[in-house]
């Protein structure tokens, strides 16, 4: 693919390689919305497809929100062209109140919600979207500005997992102007979608900013190349996590301690994480977050963790290691996105916490 002229085509052979890691898949959903960006990827697929002797079912599905009147209209004009290129459809609804506050992450979760669900009951493993370089630009400004460590900074991946569903980017090295270009060429329409010039959201408003950060070098260009230097570099440290994670566990079955013999079976690994806070203790801070947060995630029910308040707690569970004293009570003993976190004799527990009286009373209906 061309890398001098953004307003070039996409030909043939790109798109082959642009969606030659999902060949194998059996079923994709591809999400349409009915602007140029999902336009452009359900035609692209759809030529990659026929060019495949056997390959996908590809099933364009397309989310009404029913925040704008013209939506249902949008829905059925992406249902016509879908037909011309002998795909099936399907228009899913999202229906019920809509919160008067963070809109857009609502629509998103029930976005995603509602396309895993069409996924499923395809018997699809992936969704495709059409995310490109600027929107992932964006995001880097994004979760720049809102202060995102290193994770948050390599923005959206290739290829993630959400609701048992495998999402895929194919397009984020692809910038909007060769979508837009290649649906010109080949006299398809695209419906305009007004909210993405809404000022009143952070998208339109960051668009807005971009020719003044380009003109400093600060292009669509240069952020998803940070985008991607920052997602090697959070492998890399991924992977350092997975290995101090294996050391704690391997040194706890090795070394002896009250109430244990060497190698016994603890119970208490199917419901909890405990470490040695002293080996805990000597690792990187970056490490130790991470296990921190791993912990808090995979024990917790409450939903992710916050960085900024894991963060927090890593120096609360600092500070409490440094005081002296043999007391066997807790030092500390705190509770994070539904995780209840403890240090005890030396030992830091991670495990999920009492549910709070009103989530108990629903969780019992």
């Amino acid at each position: 693919m061309r890398t001098d002229d953004d307003h070039f085509p996409i030909s043939a052979q790109d798109a082959k390689r642009l969606f030659a890691d999902w060949k194998a898949a059996p079923a994709i959903v591809l999400a349409v919305s009915g602007g140029p960006d999902s336009i452009a990827l359900m035609w692209l697929a759809a030529r990659w497809r026929s060019t495949l002797a056997r390959g996908p079912r590809l099933i364009a599905v397309t989310v009404d929100h029913g925040l704008r009147a013209e939506a249902a209209a949008e829905a059925r004009e992406v249902k016509r062209l879908a037909r011309t290129l002998d795909l099936p459809h399907r228009t899913m609804r999202w229906t019920g109140e809509k919160p008067k506050t963070g809109l857009p992450a609502a629509a998103r979760t029930a976005r995603y919600r509602l396309l895993a669900q069409a996924a499923r009951a395809s018997g699809a493993t992936h969704i495709l979207t059409a995310h490109t370089r600027d929107d992932q630009a964006e995001t880097v400004l994004m979760r720049l500005l809102r202060g995102s460590g290193i994770g948050g900074l390599a923005a959206m991946a290739r290829e993630s997992e959400r609701d048992g569903v495998l999402l895929a980017r194919p397009f984020l090295q692809v910038s909007k102007s060769q979508l837009v270009a290649t649906l010109k060429k080949a006299k398809i329409g695209f419906a305009d979608d007004p909210t993405n010039r809404d000022t009143s959201f952070t998208r339109p408003r960051l668009r807005e900013i971009m020719p003044v950060l380009a003109a400093e070098g600060g292009d669509a260009r240069n952020l998803a190349r940070l985008a991607s230097r920052l997602a090697r570099a959070n492998q890399a440290v991924e992977i350092l996590v997975d290995g101090a994670e294996r050391y704690l566990a391997l040194r706890d079955r090795e070394a002896p301690r009250a109430g244990f013999e060497t190698n016994a079976f603890d119970a208490s690994a199917f419901d909890a994480s405990t470490f040695d806070a002293k080996a805990f203790a000597a690792m990187p801070e970056e490490i130790r977050l991470r296990l921190l947060k791993r912990a808090i995630d995979r024990f917790g029910h409450e939903g992710p963790a916050e960085l900024g308040k894991v963060e927090a707690l890593l120096a609360a569970l600092d500070q409490a290691g440094a005081k002296k004293g043999k007391e066997r009570r807790p030092r500390l003993k705190q509770t994070l996105a539904g995780a209840l976190v403890s240090l005890t004799d030396g030992r830091i527990r991670v495990e999920p916490a009492p549910l709070r009286r009103g989530r108990a009373d629903r969780s019992g209906n």
